[in-house]
Order: structure tokens, then C-alpha cells, then sequence
């Protein structure tokens, strides 16, 4: 894989800069070897930015796997419902742009609100169905709406600057926003949109917390709380495969996080990974999800169990 300087610029608006840095990086690739044909590769990674290692993993896969890395760093006002944090969601444009720059990321794009959405919210949106209504969509009403709202658009976006240079789209997101993934993988499905999915297993601190931009609201008290809910996943993991996880097992594990000082539960639960239901095969791929509030913040995390 040819190596691309970082250019690492950030594009205010909706402008044919990232036309023109596509071509330019096609263009290197052919001066360096001129008998090439094939099409370039494009690695996409939307973030809301707030980047750390978690982001970081994502940068690197698609580093490895494209020829251009385009990150996308937007903090979407269609995802927060009322009384949530956008307001307060952490904005450090210039600390994940040199983040990006490190991990060789080639062009920043990060539109305004305004450049997204001219004219205010959309008045046509893409809905997540049933899958949408459950787990964080039922705590987080229209969450999942705004999400795929916000992808497709970006998706739509990107598609035609990419397809006049013959270009491959490749979007990375991580397995820690488990849900969300199978939504969009679904979308892209449902949609038809000529896209390759990519996902990267959850990032996880030394402690074993998965990373996550909240975890800075988090004080050193309600960090070393926010442990119980990998430590539990793991639990629940082991048992399942050993055979183990027994019928009150689930609710074992609820009051062990009901129970830790200064967290409470939203919901743990077993599911088959592709819907999100009970799992119903000893086939299924089977994922462990939690989500809780520690303190004021509310962590989400998942597991593979089996």
C-alpha cells in the first residue's frame, strides 16, 4: 500500500476541496507507479470527534487497508434528545486534529451544523425501524433516527466525489456502538448504497473500560465504579461458556451493578448480534449489552460472549 502524506485539513463547509484532494491523492498514486490501474481505495471513519484510542484503532485499520483516509468529525445535534449533552459534549478540534494528523489521516472534514442542515433540521429523515425503538432507542427516543439520518448524509456526500475517480468507499465504525452498527449495516443493506462496512472489536483500557469520549466526565470515584460493567460482561461471558449461565444468572448480574455505589442500571441483556433479540440458535452469535449511568453519565458497552 502506497504511503500518503498527511494533509489533515479541515473543510468548514460543503466544498469541492474533497473532490480536488481525491484527485491529487489519485494522481500520486499513478506518478508512483504509472502501470497501475486499479481503483483507489478510500477509508471513511465518522466521528463526533472528543478522539482517543478507540477513534485512533479505527484510523489505523483503515490506514492500513486504503490508499485515502478521510475522517469526518461532527458532532450531530440530531442524535441528543432533550435534557441530553450536546451542548456540553466535548468539542477539541485542534487536539483530534493533531491526533489524525499522527495516525496519517489525509483530509478532516468538519462541516458546521449549518453547512449539514441549511435551513434547520431536516425535514425528511431516515427512520431505524423497530431495531431503532429498543435498548438505546428506548431510552434515547429518535436517537437512532438521528444517527442514520446523519450517515446517510454523509454517505450521499461522499459517493459522488469518490465514484468519478473510480474510487472503493470503505467506512469503519466500532463494535462498541453495537446497535448502531447493525442499523447502518442494515441501511446500506435496505438502501442499496455501494459501500463496504468494516468493524473494529471495542477498545478497552488496561482496567478493561471500554473507551468512550464520556469517560472524561467521569471523576476518579465514578471510574473505578464504571469497572463493574465490563468486569460483569466478562462474568456473563466465562459462565456462557462454560455452561454456566443459568437462569437467574442475568439477574445476578443486574444487582451487582444495581448495587455498586453510585451506578445505576439501564438495561443488561443477551442477545443474538444480528437481531437483537433473544438468541433462539446455539449458532447465533451472541452478544452481552449493558448500559448504565455512572453518576451523571450514562456508558454503554457490550460484549461477544460465545
Amino acid at each position: 500500500m502506497t504511503s500518503q502524506t498527511p494533509i489533515a485539513e479541515t473543510i468548514k463547509d460543503l466544498s469541492q476541496e474533497l473532490l480536488l484532494t481525491l484527485a491529487q491523492a489519485k494522481a500520486r498514486l499513478l506518478a508512483e507507479d504509472p502501470e497501475s490501474s486499479r481503483p483507489l481505495t478510500v477509508g471513511f471513519v465518522p466521528t463526533m470527534g472528543a478522539l482517543h484510542e478507540g477513534h485512533a484503532t479505527l484510523i489505523r485499520r483503515a490506514r492500513e487497508q486504503n490508499d485515502v483516509v478521510l475522517l469526518s468529525i461532527f458532532v450531530n445535534p440530531l442524535q441528543f434528545g432533550p435534557g441530553e449533552d450536546y451542548e456540553r459534549y466535548p468539542r477539541t478540534l485542534e487536539a483530534d486534529a493533531a491526533l489524525a494528523a499522527a495516525e496519517g489521516v489525509d483530509l478532516i472534514f468538519a462541516p458546521s451544523v449549518e453547512a449539514m442542515y441549511p435551513g434547520g433540521d431536516p425535514k425528511i429523515t431516515v427512520s431505524s425501524g423497530k431495531l431503532g425503538t429498543i435498548f438505546e432507542g428506548k431510552t434515547r427516543p429518535g436517537h437512532f433516527d438521528g444517527v442514520l439520518t446523519v450517515v446517510n448524509k454523509f454517505f450521499n456526500i461522499l459517493l459522488p466525489l469518490t465514484l468519478p475517480q473510480d474510487a472503493q468507499l470503505t467506512a469503519y465504525f466500532g463494535q462498541k456502538d453495537a446497535q448502531q452498527l447493525a442499523l447502518i449495516q442494515r441501511m446500506v443493506k435496505d438502501f442499496n448504497q455501494q459501500i463496504t462496512l468494516k468493524s473494529v472489536p471495542v477498545v478497552r483500557a488496561d482496567d478493561g473500560l471500554a473507551l468512550s469520549s464520556r469517560n472524561q466526565y467521569l471523576n476518579e470515584q465514578e471510574r473505578e465504579a464504571a469497572l463493574v460493567l465490563s468486569r460483569t460482561l466478562a462474568t456473563l461471558r466465562e459462565k456462557y461458556i462454560t455452561g454456566t449461565l443459568g437462569p437467574d444468572a442475568l439477574d445476578q448480574a443486574r444487582a451487582a451493578i444495581d448495587s455498586t455505589e453510585g451506578v445505576r442500571l439501564d438495561y443488561l441483556e443477551v442477545v443474538d448480534t444480528d437481531t437483537f433479540e433473544a438468541p433462539t440458535s446455539d449458532q447465533a452469535r451472541v452478544l452481552a449489552l449493558v448500559a448504565a449511568f455512572v453518576g451523571s453519565t450514562r456508558l454503554i458497552d457490550n460484549m461477544d460472549i460465545n
